[in-house]
């Protein structure tokens, strides 16, 4: 079974813009849940450029379903995810100046942090992603330093332009599945996912977790983040099976 879960850092970005109380990302979780969203899934960055420490509290404490915690590697978010404790953290690279997470955790480099965060995590019985190329060497890494799951960066196959860059990238997609499933990972997906584009990696049997965020937040202005959640699950459910 395929599932979804929703990103909803960028309803935090618009709250952000006025530094006021609403939209409130607690809200828009419970539409999503509500809607059939498996997941919901926020990023706390060292900025707090949108999620802060008071959303993930909150979310710990009412979404029903997963909660998924995007995070670096750097030691107090480390410790935020400890005291807080989601069902799942999946590690992701970080850089202050971009606008949103540009590459895969280089997990080979960071294996001896990865490998402690990954041992901390699971001390309190909470699952570990990393989020990574579509790589062998990525892929290994993350196995051997006991991560639970890998995400596989959709970014390249989200900016292809020709039809020839596209089956390149999908063919990268089903061969990291592929090695990943050999170590034993589970095999998660994300990043530039769109109505447009998921249904080719929908398609990639193995995928079981989506983690989509600002399509869904962006169809929700016109329709509702309730609707747009809806759709995107039925895409999902459509091209998987």
């Amino acid at each position: 079974m395929v599932v979804l879960n929703v990103n909803i850092d960028h309803v935090a970005t618009v709250r952000q813009a006025r530094l006021a109380d609403e939209p409130d990302p607690v809200w828009a979780a419970v539409e999503c849940e509500l809607a059939g969203a498996n997941g919901i899934t926020v990023h706390l960055r060292q900025d707090r450029r949108h999620i802060c420490d008071r959303d993930v509290r909150l979310l710990k404490e009412t979404v029903a379903c997963k909660l998924n915690l995007e995070m670096c590697l750097a030691e107090p978010i480390v410790r935020i995810a400890e005291k807080i404790r989601p069902d799942q953290v999946t590690l992701v690279p970080e850089n202050r100046a971009e606008l949103t997470t540009e590459g895969g955790l280089d997990c080979a480099r960071h294996s001896k942090r990865l490998a402690e965060v990954v041992r901390r995590m699971h001390s309190k019985r909470i699952l570990v992603s990393s989020f990574i190329a579509p790589d062998a060497e990525q892929i290994a890494a993350s196995a051997e330093t006991g991560c639970d799951a890998i995400e596989l960066h959709t970014g390249m196959y989200a900016n292809a332009k020709t039809q020839r860059a596209i089956k390149q990238r999908l063919s990268e997609l089903r061969a990291a599945r592929d090695f990943a499933m050999t170590r034993k990972l589970v095999v998660h997906a994300g990043h530039g996912l769109t109505y447009r584009n998921i249904a080719p990696v929908a398609r990639i049997e193995g995928l079981c977790e989506f983690n989509i965020g600002h399509s869904i937040v962006s169809r929700s202005v016109l329709v509702g983040i309730r609707q747009a959640t809806a759709e995107m699950i039925e895409l999902i459910e459509k091209f998987s099976r």
